[in-house]
């Protein structure tokens, strides 16, 4: 045992950086964090340094980050330092837990129900005012309402507060202020709150109530903020809010990894934080012990190469600069950039190498395949499921949701009533077996197979656990696990993970594939600003990131076999893969168009003026002859009608026929072409781009 004292000895194993981080307890602080440097061991350590010195009493600090999953891995090394007094929560559960206790005394009466999901009461604000929607619709009016509500609007302040940003659902601003509107009443009426309102209650109690804020203030004396540049305005209303006049506050960011900007994120309040507080003190953590310096280079040189992503606002601090990250791992082998054919031909090849860094040790937890839109995973999905190799979806049924999880607490909850004389990894794998686990995997895919894996995931985690805590105890696994239950921290599950770029944030694996990294993905279709287009940037920086050693990039040229060879590889490729990989270099596209006016639309077939929409949708007079091919017109027609019973609506809801007849007399060949017809906005061409131009390719 060595004599050094604790305090002491939570400092060794630190870098320079992340030592004096966790050395500097007082006044405010701003740590500059890239991707893979350590941050959450630098500010856990800052805090447990600061408890075991007597600088902060544990119930005094509150560390606060964006997801479930992230405070509770907070809480749990906080724990493992000494320091598991310390609250670690989200900004809604904090916000949450301090409206339950003030709302009797502030408001009165027994704090609304939460709304879980928005969808359904959206859906009946738009019936209420007899709007047509369908659930794609509901789903971008529903982030459309959130990111109002964090930007701290409401209905009669956001069309013009809206002005300038895309129209969710192809919505008009006005409309959605309606439905907008509606919807609050709804929520009123049935005395309902939303994720939103927590924020938005607890900012107004603490602003309206003196005696509510000086009470929490003296509750919490210091903060720790985690991925601060994610933070929203309503977000950091509430942080000054807790703070008051003190400055007792760390924050922890990288403006490169902002990538939920639709949100309502900002990174303003990152790159302002020397400006707000005078005599603030800025680390930068770059030394990244994650990757290779193959991964790492490849993502310095994603950031150089961009055009023009640094803040632009008149006297910005040399240090909004992207930072720069130094490897520290040993090498590893060069990123791979692949060419598929088709996105059928992609999946296969992505399945194929897979397996072969299965069959060289790698674990399958520790592969991830990432995209940028959900809808990408089927491909994926049935490739491993073709190669039998088993898979996990982010963002698919939660762990703790699964019968066999909750099979295994009732059975865990019990035996741990009766402790028994074996070691706890052993009890658990005795009482799992019962329930259908064994040592060794079942050579099957399915329902057997996920099963398996989630039991295997509990036994994962005791063993896990049962090496870094003394004195583990059966009883203490389940609390454990009931606290993770209760925070949706899922322990490690055998499979390849499917997620998307979004999702996979704040996770990292030995292996990553990106994929369909192709012109209209990465950057998407209707990131048709300059801004947009950074963000795009910034998400494939994130994906890029992930990887520990083994990185792999990969596109098609058509969207299905045989298909005509349309796409292009990404413009964020261009810097970044060997010259010749995948054919020629393509020229990188311009960021696409916003279209202005135009003088009167004539007929392209008699040159008269226009005088209708439908006219001037299909580019000519109602009664001059067509210019499409009645194959390629019946073939969007069948298509159209597919998608309107898919999705329960009509099917001009999809595209009307006037619009249907303009791309078949175009033949847009990309993504870009297509954009630039009229009924075509950002929504449906995201939504249908990709297969229009699949049909157009297979019958022109």
């Amino acid at each position: 045992m060595s004599d050094q004292p604790f305090e002491e000895r939570i400092l060794d194993g630190l870098d320079d950086e992340q030592r004096a981080v966790a050395t500097t307890l007082a006044g405010p602080l701003c740590v500059l964090a890239g991707a893979g440097t350590g941050k959450t061991r630098a500010i856990t350590h800052r805090i447990a340094y600061g408890v075991h010195t007597g600088v902060y009493k544990p119930q005094q600090v509150l560390a606060v980050t964006f997801t479930a999953r992230a405070a509770a891995e907070m809480r749990t090394r906080l724990r493992d330092l000494g320091a598991g007094g310390v609250q670690a929560r989200t900004f809604h559960a904090a916000a949450l837990r301090q409206l339950q206790y003030f709302w009797p005394s502030a408001v009165g009466g027994p704090l609304p129900a939460l709304v879980d999901h928005k969808a359904q009461l959206i859906a009946e604000a738009a019936r209420r005012l007899r709007l047509s929607t369908d659930r794609a619709a509901i789903r971008d009016v529903a982030a459309e309402i959130e990111w109002a509500k964090v930007s701290m609007l409401m209905p009669d302040s956001y069309v013009a507060a809206a002005a300038g940003r895309a129209e969710p659902a192809g919505m008009d601003l006005t409309t959605v202020a309606r439905i907008f509107s509606a919807y609050e009443d709804l929520k009123i009426d049935r005395n309902l709150i939303d994720f939103e309102d927590v924020l938005l209650t607890t900012v107004g109690i603490l602003q309206e109530d003196e005696k509510v804020a000086a009470t929490v203030r003296s509750q919490y004396r210091h903060f720790v903020v985690d991925e601060y540049q994610d933070v929203s305005p309503l977000q950091q209303r509430l942080l000054d809010l807790w703070l008051g006049d003190r400055q007792e506050l760390c924050v922890v960011g990288d403006a490169s990894q902002t990538i939920y900007s639709f949100t309502g994120a900002t990174s303003r309040h990152l790159l302002d934080f020397t400006s707000r507080y005078e005599g603030a003190q800025v680390v930068r953590l770059v030394r990244d012990y994650r990757s290779t310096p193959q991964v790492v280079r490849l993502a310095n040189t994603l950031l150089a190469a961009r055009s023009s992503e640094v803040d632009r606002r008149a006297g910005a601090t040399s240090w909004s600069a992207p930072l720069e990250l130094v490897a520290q791992r040993p090498a590893g082998p060069e990123p791979v950039f692949t060419a598929c054919t088709d996105d059928e031909a992609e999946a296969a090849e992505v399945a194929r190498r897979i397996g072969e860094l299965l069959a060289s040790g790698v674990p399958a937890s520790e592969i991830a395949i990432l995209f940028r839109t959900n809808g990408q995973s089927e491909a994926y999905e049935q490739a491993l499921a073709s190669a039998g190799i088993g898979y996990q979806l982010r963002g698919g049924e939660r762990f703790f949701a699964r019968r066999e999880v909750r099979d295994a607490l009732l059975q865990l909850r019990a035996a741990a009533r009766a402790e028994g004389e074996d070691d706890v990894p052993q009890q658990v794998r005795d009482v799992l077996s019962s329930l259908g686990y064994t040592s060794t995997a079942p050579q099957t895919s399915g329902a057997v197979r996920e099963k398996w894996e989630s039991l295997a995931a509990l036994v994962g985690l005791a063993d896990e656990l049962s090496r870094t805590r003394e004195s583990f105890s059966l009883r203490m696994f389940v609390a454990e696990l009931e606290e993770r239950s209760a925070a949706q921290h899922a322990p490690t599950v055998q499979g390849v993970t499917l997620a998307s770029l979004h999702s996979a944030k704040g996770l990292e694996w030995d292996a990553v594939f990106l994929v369909g990294l192709s012109e209209g993905l990465m950057p998407i279709s209707f990131a048709d600003t300059q801004e947009a287009i950074d963000e795009e940037r910034r998400l494939l920086y994130v994906g890029i990131t992930r990887a520990r050693a083994h990185l792999a990039l990969s596109w098609s040229t058509s969207r299905s076999p045989g298909g005509r060879a349309t796409r292009k590889p990404s413009r964020f490729l261009d810097a970044l893969r060997p010259a010749g990989t995948g054919g020629r270099q393509f020229r990188q596209p311009a960021a696409r168009k916003v279209r202005k006016s135009a003088a009167p639309a004539v007929c392209r077939v008699c040159g008269k003026a226009l005088g209708t929409g439908s006219e001037r949708k299909m580019g000519r007079c109602g009664d001059c002859p067509a210019t499409y091919r009645e194959e390629t017109f019946e073939a969007l027609r069948g298509w159209r009608l597919e998608e309107a019973r898919d999705k329960d609506v009509p099917a001009f809801v999809v595209f009307t026929d006037a619009t249907l007849i303009a791309i078949a007399e175009a033949k847009p060949q990309t993504l870009e072409e297509l954009g630039e017809l009229a009924g075509v906005g950002s929504a449906k061409l995201e939504r249908y781009g990709e297969a229009v131009i699949d049909i157009i390719s297979r019958n022109d």
